[in-house]
């Protein structure tokens, strides 16, 4: 591996960060798929969550199509640069992770199902990679916004780890950090699969089921299902 491959793989500092841009991505006020905001104001009772899980085309077009999600958009998270644009994103001298934001109703879906299809959709054992896609923005990380968001990821993490281990899996590297400033991506990225269905999209999911999950908000225990 090159110095600069190494460099992407290690977390750029504060200091060394790129110095980014004074203004925001200009992005498309509706979702194209489901006709929904793409930023806010977004509807009345509905919560935010945000995800990184490798590239986000692909978790992005999982999210949107999961029964009681109302919006979702790719951008940017957990880094330094204000307003990051994709090559610098690229070169892992922002410090983000390719992130996905979800915007859901949890009167039709809990916190703890978007959890489950996190964990089920990509290796969380692999650290600042996904598969051939190397460097820290495309590592695992779950921004949460609330203590009972970060709670129940907190949950879900332990019980995943469990049947990762069984699996012969190793220690699962996702960050569980409080939610920052949320960069949307370039408007070519929203929604990509939709606007090109034969885009890139590697399936990096390890095949173990994550015991933990909610289907509505009117489930038992909350809506907490375990396995039998």
């Amino acid at each position: 591996m090159s110095i600069f491959g190494m460099r992407k793989m290690a977390m750029v500092t504060a200091a060394d960060a790129l110095p980014g841009h004074p203004t925001a991505m200009p992005v498309p006020e509706r979702h194209e798929v489901l006709g929904t905001p793409l930023t806010p104001p977004y509807p009345p009772g509905t919560q935010v969550a945000e995800f990184a899980l490798g590239c986000f085309w692909g978790a992005e077009k999982m999210f949107w199509q999961t029964p009681g999600v109302v919006s979702t958009s790719a951008g940017y998270e957990g880094g330094f640069t204000p307003n990051p644009a994709y090559e610098e994103v690229c070169s892992g001298r922002t410090g983000h992770a390719e992130t996905v934001r979800v915007v859901f109703d949890p009167a039709k879906v809990g916190y703890s199902e978007l959890l489950r299809r996190f964990w089920e959709a990509h290796d969380p054992t692999q650290g600042m990679r996904q598969g051939n896609d190397l460097g820290t923005q495309y590592r695992s990380a779950i921004f949460f916004h609330s203590p009972e968001q970060q709670a129940q990821a907190e949950e879900s993490a332990a019980a995943y780890q469990k049947r990762l281990t069984e699996a012969g899996y190793g220690q699962i590297t996702t960050q569980i950090v409080p939610a920052g400033e949320y960069y949307f991506a370039e408007d070519y990225h929203q929604q990509y699969l939709y606007k090109n269905p034969g885009g890139y999209c590697p399936d990096h999911g390890t095949g173990v089921s994550c015991p933990i999950g909610v289907v509505t908000a009117s489930g038992p225990a909350a809506g907490v299902r375990r396995e039998q």
